[in-house]
Order: structure tokens, then sequence, then C-alpha cells
């Protein structure tokens, strides 16, 4: 087992669901409560990475994080160092391309909610804020813990667009499933069968709560 690779995955994956999760809250449910023309395309460009190659995606990345890009330009101005091949920019790269995973169950959360149940509490003297936190949270949580549940998942076993991004350096950009492909590219098969079973069992317990929150977030509606 790489226990570096392990631990720059964890980290890798607990900076972006704690990232992401205020953007898909807020994005979320601007989407499923907004009526607006462009609406469609927003959705489809939240969308855009799920069938998007990520080898695809991972080079536009590298081109916007070169110095030579207007991004990447300003990020190294403003901070003096580049983003490609750092641990800085496969976090943003894990970013853009998990949006979908944590915007989409929050969405379909938000929807869930009647929009008579906001108006009245607002009749009730409840400001929109407390009807936020009171009302809406409490009925949409399933949805934030289906949100983190894949995008904590989808993070751990991310592979091209991390790799286009940050390369293989070991203990700053080297993931575990990275590390799985060195290893098989070295035949040590052994190696590689331990990383892949604990990706596996990752995936599989994250599947086991999106599907088990989906169920009782359908048995309370009814």
């Amino acid at each position: 087992m790489d226990w570096t690779a392990l631990t720059v995955s964890l980290r890798l994956a607990v900076l972006t669901c704690l990232l992401l999760l205020p953007i898909g809250l807020w994005l979320g449910r601007a989407l499923a409560r907004a009526r607006f023309r462009g609406r469609a395309f927003c959705e489809a460009l939240v969308a855009l990475p799920l069938v998007m190659p990520p080898t695809v995606l991972g080079f536009y990345l590298m081109l916007s994080f070169g110095a030579d890009a207007p991004f990447g330009a300003f990020w190294q101005s403003l901070t003096g160092s580049g983003l490609n091949f750092t641990f800085t920019g496969i976090l943003l790269a894990s970013l853009v391309v998990n949006v979908p995973f944590a915007v989409q169950p929050i969405q379909r959360a938000f929807e869930s909610v009647p929009s008579d149940l906001r108006e009245a509490a607002w009749c009730s003297g409840l400001s929109p804020w407390q009807t936020f936190v009171r009302i809406e949270l409490p009925l949409v949580w399933p949805g934030l813990v289906s949100a983190l549940a894949l995008t904590f998942a989808h993070t751990l076993g991310e592979f091209g667009v991390i790799l286009m991004v940050g390369g293989s350096i070991d203990g700053e950009t080297r993931t575990l499933a990275i590390a799985i492909y060195d290893r098989v590219q070295a035949f040590d098969e052994s190696g590689a069968s331990q990383m892949s079973a604990m990706l596996l069992l990752v995936s599989f317990v994250s599947i086991g709560v999106v599907y088990g929150l989906t169920r009782r977030g359908r048995g309370l509606r009814v």
C-alpha cells in the first residue's frame, strides 16, 4: 500500500468536498428555484464534466493553468507560483471535474421541496434565511450527503484529469489512482490489487449511501 499516495488522495477528497459544498448548495438551490431563459444552458454547463473525456478536460485545464494563459498568469502574479504539477493545481482541477457530482444531487433535493411550504413559512413570520435553515435544509439533507459521498468517491478515483494537470510527483500530486497505474507499469500486481480493492470498497460504500438515502428520501415524501 502506498500510504503517501493515500494521504494525498484523502487530503484532496476532503478539501474538494469542503470547498464544493457551499458552491453546490448555492448553485443547486438556484437552479432548482430559478426560472430564466438560460437555465438549460447553465444545467448543461454544470453537467459537461460528466460527458467530456477526462484527458480532454485535463488538457484544457492544463492549458488554462499555464503561465501563458490569462488565469495561469493571474494566479502566478498573485501567488508567485504556478498551478501545473502542484497540489493546488490538482485541487482546482478536482473542483471543476466534481461540480456535477456536488450540484446535481442537491438540485434534485431542492426541487422536491414544495414551493408552498416556503410560502407557508414566510406567512408564519420566518425570514428567507430562517426558512432556508429551519425548513429547507432539514428536508434536503439526503441530497447533501449524497453529493458529499459521490464527490468524495469520484475524487479518490479520478485519474485522467489529475494526471494531466499534476503528473505523478510523490507526496504532491501522486494520488492513489495514479499509484495504481504506476504499480501496474512496474508489474507489481500485488500492490496494485491492494490499492484497487480499497478504491472499490470506497466506491461501493458511497453508492450504497446514495441509494439508501434516495430510498429514505422517497419514503419521507410519501
